[in-house]
């Protein structure tokens, strides 16, 4: 196993778990904990003026540290107290996926961290996204049920065929945007790419809008009013820019409501608009506003003719709580409803999210296909039909019957038995020598075997997903792209080397090391290196060692002006090491 496990993790289905990563916490680097560190004091430095009071109470109950990147299995064991766990994955996972593990209280990290030359913000999702922007608001309970419940509906929403590909060019771009050395010409044509994906996705998914709506909250929500609001989302609380930038009048303050669900996102680039909720349970409101929208509980052949284009995997449950799953491929329609629906390939049946005995893909490796409605010229649904009215109308066990359905659907057979639910109502009649047609096209023939037919005057939800996670073998993701590791040069690991001495020297692991002569060594061979320049002006100051301060002021003031762009990033670190920030 790749990870440590808990009683949350033990939860979790066998699909969710081909996500996780280990760690390797080795792997992170001097840099890389240097990195962490800035922006980890930058922003608790001024989130605690603009966020909301969860982040900062959250960082000590989830054990973010301000010094050191979150090391998975430490996290497990403080988000276990508030019913939380954490895994690590690479980068971008599928929206449905990403959405289930949230169902299942499990927070998915990405556990690459950003490169020092991306340090205000990455397209790609790292540790400090996930760790430092997620983790401390779920201590809000909330909250935390805000996005349990939103994991819930949202990996039942039903995609478009054109959303996996979409995902898997944002992903791309962030790959290869996040990688040391890739051409420009590279980046720009994976982001003309996704350009070209967007405006040509046609009319948006159910999956397409809940992921605006996780946009404008989990990701970028403000919280309080318009004219005073205070950062909550993700996005917002791990990036340096887009915190300061966002409380400005230069972005837009709306108020939140499902509107937010119609308002579409670009991940490249900063938000010209953010929406406020007044507090956490008011985003619940408009969730379930939402899921009202959704097939999920609308049904119909709306929803069913949504699942069909979709080209996924889902369930359509029928008003006796029958469930069938599957890929779906055509539908019957008459006066606005639907009269018949076909699968293709492996399908299951089951009752209340538990497949029925002897109804699984073995039984149907090849699709099912049936009725629903009313049959003609009967006011009484099937389902609806006492045992006396079912005799009535020869729907019993050893009669030969010829039902014909509202929609010209005919089927035709020896009944040969009945399945009910647990309330009693017959929702499966099974026929031998059947044959179905539609008008005069034939649906199923004898010689095919048994005929299921599912009973059903309605269709009541349509879902994204099997309803019995155990009917289908779902472990069959393939990454396409994964994370670039970039190779690293003997002149990198000797910078790495004096970023690790002035981190032992800081902790007191070694107080040996000469400081100038790391300085030194800066100016001869990392000349463009700011970062560590600044920790060691932090000692220095911290030291009181005057003269050396001034010396790497004016190294890092020269610097400034070599690369105008490193000017904030090096201010902001003299503020840090100048109000003596205590964390």
């Amino acid at each position: 196993m790749s990870f440590k496990s808990n009683y949350i993790l033990d939860k979790l289905p066998k699909h969710l778990k081909q996500y996780i990563k280990p760690q390797n916490y080795e792997d992170y680097s001097p840099i890389d904990q240097a990195v962490w560190r800035y922006v980890m004091r930058k922003n608790v430095d001024y989130l605690s003026k603009v966020a909301h009071k969860s982040y900062l109470e959250g960082l000590n109950k989830t054990g973010i540290s301000i010094d050191y990147i979150p090391n998975m299995y430490g996290m497990n064991r403080i988000l276990k107290e508030i019913g939380w766990a954490a895994v690590a994955v690479d980068g971008f996972i599928p929206p449905s996926a990403f959405m289930e593990f949230q169902a299942y209280n499990v927070l998915v990290i990405a556990s690459d961290i950003r490169q020092l030359e991306h340090i205000e913000y990455t397209p790609a999702p790292d540790i400090i996204h996930e760790g430092a922007g997620h983790a401390p608001i779920i201590a809000n309970p909330e909250y935390a049920e805000y996005l349990r419940r939103f994991g819930e509906i949202g990996s039942k929403a039903i995609s478009s065929a054109k959303d996996y590909e979409l995902y898997e060019a944002v992903r791309h771009l962030s790959i290869i945007k996040e990688a040391e050395g890739t051409p420009q010409e590279e980046i720009d044509k994976a982001q003309k790419k996704i350009e070209d994906l967007q405006l040509n996705m046609g009319e948006p998914s159910e999956m397409a809008l809940i992921r605006n709506l996780h946009w404008w909250t989990v990701e970028y929500g403000l919280i309080g009013t318009v004219d005073q609001p205070r950062i909550y989302g993700a996005g917002l609380l791990s990036s340096i820019g887009e915190s300061a930038w966002c409380m400005t009048n230069k972005v837009k303050k709306i108020p939140y409501s499902i509107e937010a669900a119609h308002t579409s996102f670009d991940i490249t680039q900063p938000q010209p608009q953010l929406f406020v909720t007044p507090d956490f349970a008011y985003l619940n409101q408009v969730l379930e506003e939402f899921a009202n929208t959704m097939s999920l509980r609308r049904g119909g052949l709306s929803g069913l003719e949504k699942l069909i284009n979709s080209k996924e995997m889902g369930t359509v449950e029928l008003s006796t709580g029958l469930q069938i799953s599957g890929h779906f491929e055509s539908a019957i329609a008459h006066e606005g409803k639907p009269v018949y629906l076909q699968t293709k390939g492996n399908t299951a049946l089951a009752y209340r999210e538990k497949e029925l005995i002897g109804h699984g893909i073995k039984q149907h490796p090849k699709g099912f296909g049936s009725p629903i409605g009313k049959l003609k010229g009967i006011n009484l649904a099937i389902e609806d039909m006492s045992p006396r009215d079912l005799k009535a109308y020869n729907i019993y066990e050893g009669e030969v019957v010829e039902l014909e359905f509202i929609g010209d659907i005919k089927v035709s057979g020896e009944i040969i038995t009945g399945t009910r639910n647990l309330k009693g109502e017959i929702i499966l009649i099974t026929l031998t020598n059947c044959t179905v047609t539609h008008k005069e096209k034939v649906l199923f023939r004898p010689d095919w075997g048994l005929y299921h037919m599912a009973v059903g005057e309605n269709i009541v939800s349509v879902f994204n997903g099997p309803a019995d996670l155990q009917s289908f073998d779902l472990v069959t993701h393939k990454v396409t792209d994964t994370t670039i590791k970039s190779v690293k040069t003997e002149k990198r690991k000797q910078l790495e080397q004096l970023y690790k001495q002035v981190r032992e020297f800081r902790e007191g692991k070694n107080v040996t090391i000469s400081r100038n002569k790391v300085f030194q060594e800066i100016k001869a061979n990392h000349p463009e290196d700011w970062l560590l320049a600044v920790e060691l002006y932090e000692l220095a100051k911290n030291n009181d060692d005057i003269s050396f301060a001034k010396e790497l002021k004016a190294h890092l003031e020269a610097l400034k002006h070599q690369k105008p762009q490193l000017g904030h990033l090096i201010d902001d670190g003299f503020g840090l090491v100048d109000k003596n920030l205590v964390i």
